[in-house]
């Protein structure tokens, strides 16, 4: 004011006491809401760099505080000013009841907020005590913080509770019968629960291995407390219960970051079954995603019915899906055509087939038919009219009546 004459001076009080008291209040607000999104800009700005010197839960809960405390204000501000609030009601309140009460609120608010900022240390604690160790996982370490973190919290929240006189036995009672009822209810989940924690510390695989779990292979994308997911090759997610996970054989193709593939090829019986494995050894050694150590090798499997087959066995690294494939669509392609070029013959499967002379069957079936011709029984009896195995004749047949050779008397 001391830059402006005096005239002008006079001339802005007489303009700000014509002001009506409605204009002074939306001036009053637009300045609170000015003030308030500046503010925010400021602990946004601030709060990075505040991260950088104290531990971020920490950091949050001083923004988080001073934004609250400046958020309060503001609005008690503004409620006085559009008279939401009369100054009257709170010189008449009872201040030993709402000092109670604020004094209970803060503590709550306090508790909540050092519990918040206990987990915050907790987390930063063990992520730094097991940065840099191969014995954990980055999955143990997140359940591991977990855990710390709800226990902490578990202790806040009883904090809290006693802070507003709560009886927490009754609580625990219920909590009590509500675990058993809830146990007896989700057998199932509570054993993948408990499974979840044995695969955490057993470790049979982490996330993106190539593993085998029944019936299912694919890549491991999630290991949580109940249940593993597994992308198949087909482009298929399946949600695995850590319960069956750990009930089930686990083949695991990238623990060791390599894997040995092998590929059967037959070879004629007439070439030369050394001369056929030293050429296949040889074009192993020539793809890229073939490992020369461990080094190709060529073995004789067996004799089949049509070729003696050879196995192909070579390593890849960093095993997967599209490279075993790759791997062994070069290499077969590779063994074909130097099989090709060396005129060794992969041969087609083959049968033989061959006759045999007759044996005493032919024979037995003709004496049957001479014996017909002479009308002989099928059990040796020898009359005219005889039972055949086609069925009786128009012959006599004899019944051992008195007119037979042997079964009657002469006269």
């Amino acid at each position: 004011m001391e830059g402006l004459p005096l005239a002008q001076t006079e001339r802005l009080f007489r303009q700000v006491g014509r002001q009506s008291w409605f204009d002074m209040r939306i001036f009053t607000s637009a300045f609170v809401i000015l003030a308030l999104i500046a503010f925010f800009a400021v602990a946004w700005y601030a709060r990075p760099r505040l991260q950088e010197r104290v531990p971020n839960s920490l950091a949050n809960v001083i923004v988080v505080g001073f934004v609250c405390v400046f958020l309060l204000l503001a609005f008690t501000t503004l409620a006085f000013t559009w008279k939401i609030i009369n100054t009257e009601l709170i010189m008449q309140a009872d201040f030993g009841v709402e000092m109670a009460t604020a004094f209970q609120v803060g503590s709550s608010a306090a508790l909540l907020a050092t519990s918040y900022v206990v987990a915050g240390f907790i987390r930063q604690g063990i992520q730094r005590v097991i940065r840099g160790r191969d014995a954990f996982s980055k999955h143990q370490t997140q359940v591991m913080v977990r855990v710390a973190q709800v226990c902490v919290y578990v202790v806040g929240l009883t904090a809290v509770l006693g802070v507003w006189e709560v009886d927490i036995t009754g609580l625990l009672v219920g909590a009590g019968f509500l675990g058993i009822v809830v146990g007896m209810a989700a057998r199932q989940t509570l054993g993948s629960l408990l499974a979840g924690f044995m695969l955490m510390f057993a470790r049979p695989f982490e996330i993106g291995d190539w593993v085998i779990i029944e019936e299912e292979e694919g890549i491991v994308t999630d290991i949580s407390i109940v249940n593993t997911r597994i992308q198949t090759f087909d482009g298929e997610y399946v949600m695995i219960p850590n319960d069956i996970v750990g009930g089930s054989t686990i083949i695991n193709r990238s623990r060791k970051g390599r894997l040995r593939l092998e590929v059967d090829v037959g070879v004629d019986y007439e070439a030369d079954v050394e001369r056929a494995a030293a050429v296949a050894k040889e074009v192993m050694r020539e793809p890229d995603d073939v490992l020369a150590v461990p080094s190709p090798q060529v073995v004789t499997k067996e004799l089949g019915d049509s070729a003696v087959v050879l196995g192909l066995r070579f390593w890849i690294d960093k095993p997967s899906a599209r490279r075993k494939w790759r791997a062994k669509t070069t290499v077969i392609n590779a063994v074909k055509e130097a099989f090709d070029r060396e005129g060794i013959k992969i041969p087609f499967p083959q049968r033989e087939l061959s006759g045999r002379e007759e044996t005493g069957g032919f024979r037995v079936a003709e004496e049957r038919e001479r014996a017909r011709e002479f009308g002989a029984t099928a059990d040796g009896g020898a009359t005219d009219g005889g039972t055949t195995d086609d069925g009786p004749t128009d012959g006599h047949v004899n019944d051992g009546g008195p007119e037979s050779d042997d079964g009657g008397d002469e006269r």
